[in-house]
């Protein structure tokens, strides 16, 4: 076979060493051409320092003798032109360093990589996938997704569920289980721990190698649009957990990649992620931001993903190993650049910060001095929440304030409330295992901090295995505990969890103003020796609002009185305690009518039974709108306290 060069234009070249080639990957990488029936392909990788780059693969037995990349600029471009059809072909770069050595590289622009634990990357083509989401596309892009419910399942696709022989699940395989689960539940989006190429198992995809690579564990890439394809034909968005701040060590990655500092910072204290033993993107380097935003919009093009997580912020926003000491002007000015490009490409694309800092206006817009983020977030909250409950319950009234200290600050930023799995790994224990207390205390704790999560301000994530109860933390090898569903009391957590995620997503209190001040209302908030909270979420409409009342302690009220805003009648539509989601059913079937006692600087109050470890939900009665649809909740909460659902 014959070998040329190709060359791209110098404008090309020119925007991606300014930082500005959001399409590099059409330009790097390997491509498959056909130009007057005459098929080639094309390689071209950035190796700035190199003194020789050869490309190397099974189709000339690994000697890259008479196939050397030319060097086109002096910023370091290099590409080759091979007059064949390589598709399938495996290859790697030879990289020349200045000092001498030899190093075998994968492509950083890769569309496919070899299974681990092999290395090398695949000749692949992207186009020819047809999609069936165009229902989907046209729906997210008409809403206003801060005034409606997300509801996040988190999951790790290597370890949902795994075949009795050990071998994982495909694409196509959890799109058959997976996305009916998802949906059974009542899940808005999925949001997949990182699925770029990655050697380790046990790393989650957070130590990636190839970028743009679709990790070949479950399949080919298009196996993975296949999957995302039928996610949106079932209404389920698509999050994709990405980490920009960092990336793997391991030989064949981008670390050092032409033998010195290209994609990582000079400086070892900047370079070298000390807490992960990963080395920092040099996020300074104009190309790097070609490189990583060009990725983002490439998950866009052809997978149709529909948001990022974007992995450890902090790390981006100060210089890592300082703490939060020392300011990283690059990893603020790269955010920035991140959120404005994707929202200038596609406005219904939403990003979320996991960024355990305090650093203002994360979800403020560009133009007023913000990061940019559509979401944070809020691991205050998690972390406050979880300390709370694991307390004692006849100490709580010592840490009252972890639970009131949250809505101090819920508005300042647009969060997203956080029960992920890192929370439940490590020895950290799982969500109910973190609950004090005996078998049934354990569930019924379980049962009121869920429904304290929904009912708090902010959207909503939940890692998988959580929306069942598990009770061992999560463990990365082996799949969720699928035989738990055997058990009455799991069986009935997942009910209610289900029940929850129904109640939320037809209940504009839960959610349409979850940023706002004039969306919640404390009732009760220091109630310190019963443990007791209650409060009000409302909508911009007068008269729509839910009063939810939280018993964070064992013991039961009777006759307990809590002050309302209206004189209306109030119908308890959900109670943690009913005995078809596990509890002692000291329920309050009858509508409560608001007597003109004063209570809680409130004109009118009601009486109602707290049960231990509960948590209950009231909705005003609406006449004016007819008794017919009353009657319907009534028939179905009944039906929900005799356990047949809807």
């Amino acid at each position: 076979m014959t070998v040329e060069t190709v060359y791209p234009t110098d404008f090309q070249l020119h925007l991606f060493h300014e930082g500005n080639l959001f399409e590099s990957f059409k330009l790097f990488g390997s491509h498959v051409h056909t130009v007057d029936k005459v098929v080639y392909t094309t390689f071209c990788v950035w190796a700035p320092n190199a003194t020789n780059v050869q490309l190397v693969g099974d189709f000339n037995n690994w000697d890259g003798t008479h196939y050397s990349l030319e060097r086109i600029n002096n910023e370091g471009v290099w590409i080759i032109k091979v007059n064949k059809d390589l598709s399938g072909a495996v290859y790697k770069y030879k990289i020349i360093t200045p000092d001498g050595r030899e190093l075998l590289k994968a492509d950083p622009y890769a569309f496919f990589s070899e299974v681990r634990p092999n290395t090398a990357s695949i000749v692949y083509s992207l186009d020819g996938y047809k999609w069936n989401d165009s229902k989907w596309i046209q729906k997210k892009n008409k809403k206003n997704l801060l005034n409606e419910p997300i509801a996040i399942f988190e999951v790790h696709l290597g370890s949902w569920k795994i075949h009795e022989n050990g071998d994982l699940y495909s694409y196509k395989e959890l799109a058959a289980e997976l996305i009916p689960y998802c949906v059974e539940q009542g899940f808005t989006h999925i949001e997949l721990l990182p699925i770029v190429e990655h050697p380790l198992d046990i790393s989650w995809g957070y130590q990636g190698t190839g970028y743009y690579s679709a990790t070949s564990r479950f399949g080919e890439p298009k196996d993975l649009m296949y999957f995302i394809d039928m996610c949106h034909q079932n209404n389920l968005g698509v999050i994709m957990d990405w980490v920009p701040g960092h990336f793997c060590k391991d030989a064949h990655g981008l670390y050092q990649f032409d033998g010195t500092s290209q994609f990582d910072y000079a400086n070892p204290k900047d370079r070298e992620n000390i807490v992960w033993g990963t080395a920092n993107f040099d996020l300074g380097k104009m190309e790097v931001h070609s490189f990583l935003i060009s990725n983002a919009l490439f998950w866009i093009d052809y997978f149709h993903i529909d948001g990022f997580r974007v992995d450890a912020v902090s790390n981006i926003i100060y210089w890592p190993n300082s703490g939060e000491n020392s300011v990283n002007n690059y990893g603020i000015e790269f955010l920035q650049k991140l959120n404005q490009t994707i929202s200038q490409y596609d406005a219904s694309i939403l990003m979320f910060a996991e960024d355990s800092t305090d650093w203002p206006q994360v979800t403020a817009p560009v133009h007023y001095g913000g990061i940019g983020f559509d979401y944070k977030w809020n691991m205050g909250w998690m972390n406050d929440i979880l300390k709370y409950m694991e307390t004692h319950s006849d100490n709580r009234k010592y840490v009252h304030d972890k639970v009131s200290f949250s809505l101090l600050y819920a508005f300042s930023e647009n969060f997203v409330l956080p029960f992920s799995h890192d929370e439940v790994v490590h020895g950290k224990k799982s969500i109910l295992d973190k609950m004090p207390g005996d078998y049934w205390q354990k569930f019924a704790q379980f049962r009121l901090l869920i429904g304290y999560m929904f009912a708090h301000p902010g959207k909503k994530l939940l890692f998988m295995g959580t929306e069942f109860a598990q009770f061992a933390e999560w463990k990365d090898k082996e799949q969720l505990d699928w035989l738990l569903f055997d058990y009455e009391m799991h069986q009935k957590a997942n009910d209610y969890v289900k029940e929850w995620l129904k109640i939320y997503k037809r209940s504009k209190p839960l959610y349409q103003l979850d940023h706002r001040h004039d969306g919640f209302e404390w009732i009760d908030v220091n109630n310190k020796d019963q443990s007791i909270f209650s409060f009000v979420r409302r909508t911009e409409k007068d008269g729509e609002y839910l009063i939810i009342i939280c018993n964070f302690t064992y013991h039961t009220y009777e006759n307990y009185r809590i002050g309302v805003p209206k004189k209306d009648e109030y119908r308890e539509i959900l109670n943690s305690d009913m005995d078809c989601f596990g509890g002692a059913n000291y329920i309050n079937k009858k509508t409560m009518k608001a007597e003109d006692i004063p209570f809680h600087g409130l004109s009118h109050s009601v009486q109602l039974t707290i049960p231990a470890f509960s948590i209950i939900l009231l909705r005003p009665v609406q006449h004016r709108k007819g008794r017919k649809g009353n009657g319907k909740e009534t028939v179905r909460r009944n039906a929900i306290s005799r356990g047949e659902g809807e």
